[in-house]
């Protein structure tokens, strides 16, 4: 009778919880042409026309019976858009929000689907179909940053963006808290019931929050296998009280899996690791012990440190049995397989139980672009009453930018272009532009705007407005004339008045303003003339003395016999060029200036070369630019690299280099020692580089050696220093364009240097926002996004060093169809390997056995993060120079945990943080408190 009392009392509790969980739902069919209640669950699924306006709807072909909702599904075009569903919610809750995707039989010639899925602005995951009858489901569960947010399809790589339903469920107030909610998701990766009675899930009603608790039965390949012998099924038809933290269903804890032979073990692949984890266990002692029987266990695998001797007694822990424990970590580090063993103890007299567990990965919160920004963007699209640019949704920039903005590449994302021109625009300018400080360009021509341009006096950076062909009126502001930056203001054909402000007319930029009737230039005053005719007066008198002292100069000098040549000359010392702060200290096309406060270079003169290199008799090696020659000037040994190209054509490459190599000093950069340009030679000499290239010892069949795991990450280490130099430390920022193993030099200590900088641009200021340039490079390390766009940031040195670092996991070449068959390019073949957790497979075979494989996973995500087929999600090359720092930590077994000197950042926990991607650092998780097993 108690039990029935306590029973009933449990269920009068979860009626109005259920109830009101219900009425919150949000469950969407992304394809039904009107609402309908589902016959099995009693769910209500709307349908998706309130929400979204675009995409197609086709039916699903399949032969299994399914159920309503996956009868069809919205499809989207293939292209550079995004699509998105806008989901309200109440700020800072919890939800869990859920993507289900069945394609059905594939349509004759079409591929398989594979595309991407947003949540806001983070990633959440890769829709990848390759069975057609599976529905695939993505769970996240997040902690609602604002009103609303938005689920969003872009990126396809093959076949087309699709989605079949899409969820949104409340969770109760203490669920699922985690200390870092801030700044991470939760990506469910696993939810098993152990124990079930059949292969179906479990979700609502049996669960009042809708989650889906997968079968163990479930025989999807390679999803639970690696029982332990022994194990069998048990369960009980008593209530279990479960209403703890996580409110796991009754129904999930009445079932159960033992180790009768003292051991309970399985192997569950875990997609999109490995990466930080928050792990739960669900247990209920269901079983009835005898007065002297005990069942105590503990958790052999995986061995995580200070809980291997953690002892488990379930009714012990529960206080009572037919009650639920949670013991949990709330942040632990797991592969892409997961392998878990419990072994029952000496003095227990029953094996390991198991009713249910749940593992979700961490993933980062990418920030969405300025909220203020995204305003002023809804302001224009309301002056418009046609165009489907309008409908543009998600966020402005990630994943991918509206087609009338341009986005900034740093964080937080801010907008630099709004390109408005004949859109049709009626009204006024909207006032909030000046809240858009980084703006760089404004094109609002061909419109029909009116009123007064507003205030805009704060766009410091502001370079291009164009606001001709409109209907503006009022005056011209004068403080265009103090924005330091701006090259264009176009203002013709529009209504406005009263005279242009002087500082308009300095021809410090381009100003049109013809087809304004009532705009005036300004009238000069008789004061004003006065000092004009005066001032006029007194240069030309100045200029005619100064003829006639130049005049008198020139008789002088021809008179004079010409001097004899320095012999200092003669004896190969070196002319000295200054120091400057511009960054083209050039004149011409061919020859370079010295002038006075330029950096300093050395000119040296053809003989002096020719005499230090025995008449360019010890070749050393070829490039693109040309031979590279050894010689000894003043007992310092250099290298000498000729150009091969004789003619005037190749005289930009030889003078981008001088120019950049007599501002950059690093000791991670080849040393610049001078230059020749005596009529067609164009000589650039460095300092000699004792052990050749990084790619000699890679893949030269006659100068290759076995180098160490630890010899490799210092290597990598010194060439991200570089090129963190390069990017960060130079000003303007230099963007290499052409890094490789070749291009990687090591010294007699084998410490590396990054060399030739025949290819590098500098960006047009600190910020690295992308410049457009003809794509260059060499085949294998050139970034895709590049080549496609013909836009160049850091990133694009950050894909060829992610090549690198893989070149240096594998051994293998960038580009060999022997070594990887179909894929043919060491990106595609390592992605996949990764991908499926076979990091085995990829590792240099003359490396096994010699490393730490934490550290080795450390290289391989931050490669493959680097390889990112979009710039803007591939890590800053300062962050790709961390995560090597934290690989040698790793493998050197190292408990300074500090950063370099050169880090702005002063912990693992901030360095962390501010990357903008969701792999985690294998540091992660020594930075945080774990919470005690409970």
């Amino acid at each position: 009778m108690g039990f029935l009392y306590s029973k009933l009392a449990f269920l009068i509790i979860l009626i109005p919880t259920s109830l009101a969980q219900i009425e919150e739902f949000v469950s969407i069919d992304c394809a039904s042409k009107s609402n309908y209640s589902d016959s099995k669950t009693g769910l209500v699924w709307v349908s998706d026309w309130t929400f979204i306006r675009l995409g197609s709807v086709a039916e699903v072909k399949t032969e299994n019976e399914i159920s309503p909702q996956y009868k069809f599904y919205r499809y989207f075009p293939a292209d550079n858009k995004k699509y998105c569903y806008t989901l309200n919610t109440t700020a800072r809750r919890r939800y869990l929000v859920r993507a289900t995707f069945l394609y059905g039989d594939s349509y004759p010639g079409s591929s398989y689907p594979m595309f991407q899925l947003y949540l806001d602005t983070t990633l959440w995951a890769t829709i990848t179909v390759n069975d057609g009858s599976r529905v695939y489901v993505e769970e996240m569960i997040i902690r609602a940053q604002s009103t609303s947010f938005q689920v969003c399809l872009c990126c396809t790589s093959t076949g087309y963006p699709f989605i079949s339903t899409l969820e949104l469920r409340p969770l109760n107030l203490s669920m699922y808290f985690t200390s870092y909610e801030e700044s991470f998701f939760l990506k469910v990766a696993a939810r098993i019931n152990f124990g079930s009675f059949s292969a179906d899930p479990i979700r609502y009603p049996d669960d009042p929050y809708d989650r889906i608790w997968e079968s163990d039965l479930d025989k999807r390949q390679n999803y639970l296998v690696g029982m332990a012998p022994g194990t069998v099924n048990v369960s009980t038809s008593k209530n279990v009280m479960a209403n703890s933290r996580e409110f796991p269903p009754v129904k999930v804890m009445q079932t159960a899996v033992v180790g009768t032979r003292g051991s309970l073990s399985y192997r569950l692949d875990l997609e999109g690791f490995p990466g930080n984890a928050r792990a739960y266990a669900y247990l209920a002692e269901i079983e009835d012990l005898g007065k002297n029987e005990t069942r105590k266990f503990i958790m052999k695998q995986p061995n995580v440190p200070g809980y291997d001797n953690v002892i488990v007694n379930i009714a012990e822990n529960a206080h009572g049995s037919y009650a639920l424990y949670e013991p949990s970590y709330m942040n632990v580090s797991l592969d892409f397989v997961l392998s878990f063993l419990f072994s029952k103890t000496r003095d227990s007299t029953r094996g390991p139980l198991l009713n249910a567990i749940e593992i979700s990965k961490y993933v980062q919160i990418i920030p969405k672009t300025d909220v203020q920004d995204v305003a002023v963007l809804n302001a224009f699209c309301s002056l418009a009453s046609i165009g489907d640019w309008r409908y543009d949704n998600g966020d402005p920039c990630i994943p991918a930018a509206w087609d009338w903005v341009n986005c900034s590449s740093a964080m937080p994302l801010r907008i630099t272009k709004i390109a408005l021109s004949n859109k049709n625009l009626k009204g006024f300018i909207p006032s909030e532009i000046k809240q858009i400080d980084q703006l760089e360009e404004l094109w609002l021509d061909g419109n029909v705007l009116n009123g007064p341009i507003p205030d805009m006096s704060n766009l410091m950076i502001l370079k291009i407005l164009h606001l001709e062909n409109n209907r503006l009126n009022g005056q011209l502001p004068a403080y265009f004339g103090e924005l330091p930056n701006l090259q264009e203001l176009y203002i013709q054909n529009n209504n406005f008045t009263g005279e242009i402000p002087h500082a308009l007319l300095t021809k410090k930029f381009l100003f049109k303003y013809d087809g304004n009737p009532g705009l005036n230039l300004p009238r000069r005053r008789k004061n004003e003339l006065a000092i004009v005719l005066a001032t006029t007066i007194g240069a030309f008198a100045t200029f005619v003395v100064l003829l006639v002292l130049g005049c008198f100069w020139l008789l002088r000098a021809r008179q004079r016999k010409p001097e004899k040549s320095d012999n200092r000359e003669k004896n190969n010392s070196l002319r000295i060029m200054s120091r400057t702060s511009t960054p083209y200290p050039l004149v011409g096309s061919t020859s370079l200036a010295i002038d006075e406060g330029l950096d300093v270079a050395y000119c040296i003169t053809f003989s002096a070369i020719k005499e230090a290199t025995g008449g360019f008799s010890k070749k050393i090696g070829e490039g693109s630019y040309g031979p590279v020659y050894y010689g000894k000037m003043e007992g310092k040994e250099i290298a000498v690299k000729v150009s091969a190209d004789l003619s005037s054509h190749g005289a930009q490459q030889f003078i981008n280099e001088v120019t950049l190599l007599s501002r950059i000093h690093h000791k991670s950069l080849v040393s610049f020692i001078g230059y020749c340009q005596e009529e067609s030679n164009k000589i650039l000499v460095y300092e000699y580089v004792h052990n050749g290239s990084l790619r000699d010892h890679m893949h030269d069949s006659v100068k290759k050696t076995n180098l160490d795991w630890l010899s490799r990450l210092l290597i990598a280490e010194d060439a991200a220093k570089g090129l963190t130099y390069l990017h960060n430390g130079c000003n303007p920022a230099i963007i290499h364009r052409d890094v490789k193993t070749s291009n990687i030099l090591l010294d007699i200590n084998m410490r590396a240097k990054v060399s030739d900088f025949g290819l590098s641009k500098q960006a047009t200021d600190n910020s690295l926002t992308h410049i457009s340039s003809v794509a260059r490079g060499t085949v294998g390390y050139v970034d895709p996004e590049y080549c496609a766009s013909q836009q160049l940031t850091d990133k694009s040195d950050v894909y060829s060093f992610g090549v690198v670092l893989l070149e240096l996991i594998s051994g293998k070449k960038p580009i060999s169809v022997q070594d990887y068959g179909v894929d043919w390019n060491i990106v595609h073949w390592a992605r996949s390997l990764i991908s499926e957790g076979d990091i085995t497979s990829l590792v240099d075979p003359c490396l096994v056995g010699t490393f730490k494989i934490e550290s080795l996973w450390r290289i391989a995500e931050i490669a493959i993060l680097s390889v990112q087929i979009h710039g803007t999600s591939r890590p800053k090359m300062q962050e790709v120079e961390l995560a090597i720092h934290d690989a040698i930590n790793i493998e050197m077994g190292s408990k300074d945990k500090t950063t370099h000197a050169s880090s702005t950042a002063s912990s693992d926990h901030v360095r962390f943080s501010s990357m903008p991607f969701d792999f985690m650092s294998s540091n992660f998780q020594n930075n945080i408190n774990f919470p005690s097993l409970r």
